[in-house]
Formats: C-alpha cells, sequence, structure tokens
C-alpha cells in the first residue's frame, strides 16, 4: 500500500473570491490551483439551516497539495474565505495516492546508483 503523499483541497465558493482563495492557498504553502466555473442548487432549507443567502454562481478552486501543508492550506482558507466571510467558502480534501507532472522529468534525475562514477575496466 502506497503512502499518500499529496492532498486535492477543494474549494468552493461564491463567484469572485477565487483569488481570495489562492492568495491565502499560497501564503500557506500552496505552489498553484485550478479554477472551475460552478453553479450551486442549495434550496431555501438549506439557506436557512447555514443562516447565508445561497448565490448559485460559484467558483471552485481545486489546489493540490504536500499532505505536509494541508492542515495549514485549509486553515487559511477557513480564515479569509469561510462560511463567515464574503466568500462564504467550504473547503474539504481528499487524499491522493499518485500524482504525475508536478515537476518536469530531467536527464539530470537518474537515481543514485546510476550517478557515481563508473570504475574504469582494468586490462
Amino acid at each position: 500500500m502506497s503512502a499518500v503523499n499529496h492532498e486535492v483541497i477543494l474549494c468552493i465558493v461564491n463567484n469572485g473570491f477565487s483569488e481570495t482563495v489562492m492568495e491565502a492557498a499560497k501564503d500557506a504553502g500552496a505552489r498553484g490551483g485550478t479554477i472551475l466555473n460552478a453553479r450551486g442548487t442549495a434550496n431555501k432549507e438549506a439557506e436557512s439551516f447555514f443562516h447565508i443567502a445561497i448565490q448559485p454562481e460559484k467558483e471552485i478552486v481545486m489546489i493540490l497539495v504536500d499532505a505536509k501543508i494541508k492542515d495549514a492550506v485549509l486553515h487559511a482558507l477557513y480564515q479569509k474565505a469561510g462560511l463567515d466571510t464574503m466568500g462564504q467558502g467550504i473547503a474539504f480534501s481528499i487524499p491522493v495516492e499518485n500524482v504525475v507532472g508536478l515537476t518536469p522529468w530531467k536527464a539530470d534525475d537518474k537515481p543514485e546508483a546510476e550517478k557515481a562514477p563508473k570504475k574504469a575496466d582494468a586490462k
């Protein structure tokens, strides 16, 4: 079983608050994210339960982070874009087992055994 080294954080905010989310995430150590446009479908019961007015136009910010900084990023999002803010954001994380494409592979990225100088053949 492989260890979980990354988490994807999803933050759903009112339209226009994705930059607030990204600023908070970057301040907490995240490198970047992806913003998706969305539409909320909450009903009047949800509005009265949460004591907020639901705006239908939403943005979802997906942020892939190292598992070590997940809690710091979530806390920053809660502080800057949580339900008590104008962004009225909800954030959660999902563990990610495998990741490719974070940094480009270079020819210099060889295992240590291959980097060691080879001994000259004895003649």
